[in-house]
């Protein structure tokens, strides 16, 4: 278990709602998240069950509900509804797994404003303190490169999710694909810092595995390793 996440659970927190623009990596962030949750479970750290909650309905590359096999191996119950065409389809169950002190919940909400639609209805349930939602931002995206780009996304995602700037957290994750250097992360990072520092705290860092000792090394920033689950058919 990442120390981050454990401060997390120890602090009662149980429900954990990923946002941000498209390809920002919420996916992969939401999967680790619930497969670390779930094998934290399996040792004896936590108790209770791991509900997933696929909410994207904006496209049909790269979700969570493609790895539905592996989460449910590691003893997490995925819930997500297959899409019509284009219609937006709300899967059934997120509000009764939110209030549910027995239950974590991990909700992968589509990216941009489109996206965010999904989970207006719950923000009440949101705005609690056993829950936490991140905003992710990957200083490498095309809509995250100032502050402006950064501002008029947020604006729309939180306004449509019903949420404020006071409801979130930031996440940062400076990804620029499998070849990422550690160095391009502290790069992307400490623009993310000083692009975002005057308006709302930065309060983790997301890093793949493999490069994630060098950075935290290099940063104040707590920070969480990720594994990638999220591949192409021929990776």
């Amino acid at each position: 278990m990442n120390g981050y996440i454990e401060s997390l659970l120890e602090s009662g927190k149980k429900n954990f709602v990923f946002l941000g623009e498209a390809g920002c990596g919420k996916t992969e962030a939401a999967v680790n998240f619930a497969v670390m949750i779930a094998r934290e479970k399996a040792a004896g750290g936590v108790s209770g069950k791991v509900h997933f909650f696929d909410m994207d309905q904006t496209k049909p590359l790269f979700r969570s509900r493609d790895v539905c096999g592996l989460m449910e191996e590691e003893g997490v119950s995925v819930h997500f509804e297959e899409q019509l065409l284009d219609a937006r389809t709300l899967v059934g169950g997120p509000a009764a797994c939110l209030k549910d002190p027995e239950c974590f919940v991990i909700m992968d909400i589509g990216g941009d404003h489109q996206g965010s639609r999904m989970i207006g209805g719950f923000a009440d349930l949101l705005k609690k303190e056993d829950t936490k939602i991140f905003f992710i931002i990957n200083s490498f995206r095309p809509w995250s490169l100032d502050v402006e780009q950064i501002d008029r996304t947020m604006a729309e995602v939180l306004g449509m999710a019903r949420l404020g700037l006071e409801d979130i957290s930031l996440m940062s994750n400076p990804n620029n694909g499998h070849d990422t250097t550690a160095e391009e992360v502290i790069e992307g990072h400490e623009k993310t810092l000083a692009m975002m520092s005057e308006y709302i705290d930065t309060e983790c860092l997301c890093v793949m595995e493999d490069i994630a000792q060098e950075v935290s090394e290099n940063t104040k920033t707590p920070v969480v390793p990720l594994k990638l689950y999220m591949k192409y058919d021929w990776e």
